[in-house]
């Protein structure tokens, strides 16, 4: 979906190598600093997991490299300081017991050369084996040791989590820079894990925060499009965060396609059997998971399964869903143990889908871990080209997230970015349903490629906006119309939302033609001509509401969802604002769906973890 190059490579394949050939561990290198908290690149200051706000990100790399065109010889601006810490935290909180660890140091934004103000949180890793004590000095003579192991299967690391912090998007001056663009994301996992960790009794670390994952996580019941694979919805309203500001929605709605006009699909179920994954809430709820996709498929539709531990295997060849028995049987057979061969699994996985592979069909691995790879060749960068080259040939790649403690949250987002498929996380049976039942069209029905979105601020409504989420999907506004580089994907029936912070001026044109926000859309079908086709939606003057409480519901739900993104991950922007002012807009404005009603008691128990509050805290809503 979107190209980036990753720059950690696993250390623990390091360390296997030279266990296995009986040396002794090394020191830390540029290789192996994954494995512990990295340092803050000179210049930054690290920042506290919970107490303390981060600093405003700077441009995105897409604004610098045009600023940079302009005006090369211009000098760096110098560093802000890290802001004061938030209300909402300046209760101390202990860190999660399943990701412990110290200050974290910082991340780049998408697109970022490797090494360059890399923002990376990795915690507790595993510890370096301890070297025998020599044994005494005696005079009884005896056996020779026997050989030391030609290899030795690293241990699986436990208890560390690794997440990236791609920042805070800045506050753009329209008379300077009126466009902003960047690419369609429908993934979910960041709610989802973020949720868990507060329901587990803590609350999440900010890095894990991705703003655009809390908004796209729900279904706000925006209307289908009449024609075409999409409409936008726009709307504008007064901000209850802060005064004199507004907050515009940009919302996307994918057409749903019924299950009886569904293209076929050819599905590679790739699962991770090794023993990080042994847990109930690891390979038992992905065995019950994968069973649930299984239901849903219809006559025409195959399946194939392979897995990966300490090795590889096919566990089933492409086989007709009219052999569902045959299907099931071997999901139910599946177990976990040994250690973690990710990419030989996914070449695997590729060489399974190559089968089926049919032009005009849908064809698909889905690949079921919690991230961690430490066998076999297991740069990011080696494990990303590949995924490239099987895009290409029209098989995409979603992954599926389970379990906590050493959890690899950044693998298994890029992965699904790279292979233009969706990331989604999975902690519970119902979570499993929601993602592999209820909306499981958008996984198996893909109505627009590469879709991106540029939205256009009319300098003379808008002094100031910024975009709330969505900076590790920006995209060049000179590369909106380059049809040669890569965006995201929407499936039958997804949604999208994106919300700016808007400043608007005291006055403003008049008259028909005036429109402070433009929004335009481009797009591929989902077969056939590389061509893009462009939508462009004016915003009417009329349509900004003359208060919050008057906008629609969906839109102040929507609010408070950005918001409550907002405090957890440290914005700058989110200093002064309140988890129980968030939680009131939301009781507010909820439907009477489940996952909004659980929402009300997500951030009322957060609000009171952050002041320390760790008992009896009610998660549903009264």
């Amino acid at each position: 979906m979107r190209t980036r190059p990753l720059d950690l490579v696993a250390p623990a394949l390091v360390t296997a190598l030279l266990i296995g050939c009986g040396g002794s561990t090394p020191a830390p290198t540029a290789a192996t600093a994954s494995a512990a908290p990295t340092e803050a690149p000179a210049g930054r200051a690290t920042q506290p997991e919970f107490d303390a706000a981060q600093d405003e990100g700077s441009a995105s790399d897409a604004k610098r490299e045009e600023a940079a065109a302009s005006a090369p010889d211009a000098a760096p601006a110098a560093e802000a300081a890290p802001p004061p810490a938030l209300p909402v935290a300046a209760a101390p909180v202990a860190p999660s017991p399943v990701s412990p660890g110290p200050a974290q140091s910082r991340a780049t934004k998408a697109g970022a050369a490797p090494g360059a103000d890399a923002r990376v949180r990795v915690t507790g890793a595993a510890p370096a084996p301890k070297k025998a004590p020599a044994p005494a000095a005696t005079a009884v003579a005896r056996p020779a040791a026997p050989p030391a192991a030609v290899a030795v299967t690293a241990p699986e690391p436990q208890g560390s989590e690794t997440y990236r912090d791609y920042g805070v998007n800045p506050v753009e001056d329209p008379a300077k820079d009126r466009l902003s663009t960047f690419a369609i994301d429908v993934d979910t996992a960041a709610y989802a894990i973020a949720r868990r960790k507060i329901m587990d009794g803590a609350l999440p670390p900010y890095q894990a925060v991705r703003a655009e994952e809390f908004l796209n996580y729900f279904d706000y019941g925006y209307a289908s499009p009449a024609t075409g694979p999409f409409a936008v919805h726009l709307a504008a309203a007064p901000s209850p965060f802060t005064s004199g500001h507004h907050l515009v929605r940009v919302a996307v709605q994918g057409k749903r396609v019924p299950v009886k006009e569904r293209t076929p699909v050819h599905l590679v179920y790739l699962v991770d059997t090794s023993g990080s994954m042994q847990s109930p809430d690891k390979i038992e709820l992905a065995k019950k998971s994968l069973k649930m996709l299984t239901d849903t498929l219809k006559p025409g539709d195959t399946v194939a399964l392979c897995t990966y531990a300490g090795s590889v295997r096919e566990v089933l060849a492409p086989t007709g869903i009219e052999s569902k028995g045959k299907i099931l049987a071997a999901l139910a057979d599946l177990t976990a143990g040994g250690s973690t061969a990710m990419s030989s699994g996914i070449d695997l996985a590729y060489s399974l889908a190559e089968r089926t592979l049919v032009k005009g069909h849908v064809n698909r691995v889905i690949v079921l871990s919690d991230g961690d790879a430490n066998v076999g060749p297991t740069s990011h960068d080696e494990i990303l080209k590949t995924i490239k080259r099987a895009r290409d040939k029209g098989i995409t790649l979603s992954t599926v997230g389970f379990g906590q403690g050493n959890y690899k949250d950044l693998m298994m987002e890029q992965l699904a970015n790279q292979g233009d498929g969706n990331y989604a996380y999975i902690d519970s049976e119902a979570q499993a349903r929601r993602v592999f039942s209820e909306q499981v069209g958008g996984m198996l029905q893909v109505i627009a490629r590469d879709v991106k979105i540029q939205v256009e601020f009319d300098p003379s409504f808008v002094k100031s906006y910024r975009l709330i989420g969505y900076e590790n999907r920006d995209v060049a506004d000179r590369d909106f119309r380059n049809d040669k580089v890569d965006a995201g994907e929407i499936g039958a029936g997804h949604s999208v939302t994106a919300i700016y912070d808007v400043e608007l001026k005291a006055t403003a044109p008049k008259g028909e033609a005036a429109a402070p926000v433009v929004v335009r859309l481009r797009h591929k079908a989902p077969l056939g001509s590389n061509t893009a086709e462009e939508t462009l939606v004016k915003m009417a003057p009329g349509a900004v509401a003359p208060t919050f409480d008057a906008a629609p519901a969906d839109f102040r739900f929507a609010s408070a969802v950005a918001g409550f993104a907002e405090v957890l991950r440290h914005s700058p922007h989110a200093r002064s604002w309140r988890l129980a002012d968030i939680e009131k807009i939301a009781r507010a404005a909820a439907s009477s769906k489940g996952d909004q009603q659980e929402f009300i008691g997500i951030v009322r128990r957060a609000g009171a973890l952050a002041h320390g509050k760790t008992d009896a805290v009610a998660v549903n809503a009264d």
